[in-house]
């Protein structure tokens, strides 16, 4: 066995040597020699039941045409007219954009990579940004954000699960919106907490924290930020999980929490509607999200902490190596050392700055959004014999 290999099946519940792999943002974009796998979904859900609606309009009128005998044009014809002039005005409808002059967007959770990328991507397009960091004294990220940055980014501290910091935040954005800005043009929550584990591992404590910081802290956000962003008519773009669509183990209470922050966003969404204000949710692939905050000193972190608080019944119903096993079943999401976050990045910004933003964005590799549909229109227990891990 080589030793890379001995280094990486170490037992997980031992103490870790590795060190955690940097997280600059020169790694963040993936390098432009390197083809970019990433598929526009965006673009094939928007032209997707347009495209469906075509063939079957096409049908029926052709089949009227025929039986008044007024002309015997085929159906393949008719459909072929019918989607290339409904997809370039669909083309055109999808691409129209905003302008980014006196704009302002906050943007939370910019102390990991996600947030930092998306704030730095805003920033140079022109917008106004207000990055808000969980803890920004002495962070030397928010420190180069600012210094690499335009004079239009401002750094806050802005920890979403403090009710004070919220407020102070508001007060401070409303003293810096730009000459003329009536409001916030948008909220982009990229803040998460992962807890992972089965549902009888992990500690109450992490469940709560995880729903403070997925789902209570967000709408607490949105609830005072809300005023500003309603006189701009602008937008609230919310970071999500395929998670909330596709079950699978150990993840649980992070779908949960996300599942509920999907459920949330979809009720505003229809509350804000007659107010001019877009609801949009970004829900990126475990592929991107794993890469981008989890390393894989964190999942080792975790491991150790959840087997020691389990109980000497719990250890020896479940053992070790299962423990083990349904842990590093997770490795895979830690393994790239330059995370590319091109996909969920223009998602979250597309979000922003398109004129009719889609309401919900996929950001997925391919077998992701198979299994996501595959989710959601299969019978469950069929599904679930498909997949069943």
């Amino acid at each position: 066995m080589a030793a890379g290999d001995v280094t990486r099946r170490a037992s997980i519940t031992a103490p870790s040597m590795h060190r955690r792999p940097s997280a600059r943002r020169g790694s963040l974009i993936k390098n432009p020699q390197t083809q970019s796998q990433e598929v526009p979904w965006d673009i094939i859900d928007r032209c997707a039941l347009p495209i469906v609606l075509c063939h079957a309009l096409a049908v029926v009128l052709s089949a009227l045409l025929n039986a008044m005998h007024l002309s015997q044009i085929s159906v393949f014809t008719l459909f072929l007219w019918f989607s290339i002039s409904v997809t370039g005005s669909l083309w055109f409808y999808h691409n129209l954009q905003v302008t980014a002059a006196g704009k302002a967007v906050l943007v939370t959770g910019c102390d990991n990579v996600l947030g930092n990328a998306l704030a730095r991507r805003l920033d140079d397009l022109g917008y106004h940004v207000f990055a808000g960091f969980q803890n920004k004294a002495g962070n030397i990220d928010a420190d180069m954000l600012k210094e690499d940055c335009s004079g239009r980014l401002h750094t806050l501290q802005l920890d979403i699960t403090s009710e004070t910091q919220i407020l102070s935040a508001s007060l401070y954005i409303v003293d810096h919106l730009p000459e003329g800005a009536q409001g916030l043009w948008a909220i982009v929550n990229c803040e998460s907490w992962c807890a992972l584990g089965e549902l009888e591992w992990v500690p109450f404590s992490v469940i709560r924290r995880a729903m403070e910081v997925n789902l209570l802290g967000p709408a607490r956000l949105v609830q005072v930020m809300l005023p500003l962003v309603r006189r701009s008519r602008g937008r609230v773009v919310l970071a999500s999980s395929i998670l909330t669509h596709v079950a699978a183990p150990v993840r649980g209470v992070h779908a949960a929490s996300l599942a509920a922050l999907d459920a949330l966003a979809a009720c505003l969404r229809r509350e804000l509607k007659p107010r001019g204000v877009d609801v949009v949710v970004v829900a990126a692939g475990e592929y991107t999200t794993g890469s981008a905050w989890l390393s894989e000193e964190k999942l080792l972190e975790q491991a150790r902490d959840m087997w020691k608080r389990l109980s000497d019944e719990q250890k020896g119903a479940y053992g070790e190596d299962y423990f083990e096993q349904a842990l590093r079943s997770l490795e895979k999401y830690t393994k790239s050392p330059d995370a590319d976050l091109t996909a969920v990045t223009r998602a979250l910004s597309d979000g922003v700055t398109r004129t009719f933003p889609l309401a919900r964005y996929t950001p997925v590799s391919p077998r992701e959004k198979i299994k996501s549909l595959l989710a959601e229109h299969l019978p469950r227990s069929l599904y679930e014999g498909l997949y069943s891990d």
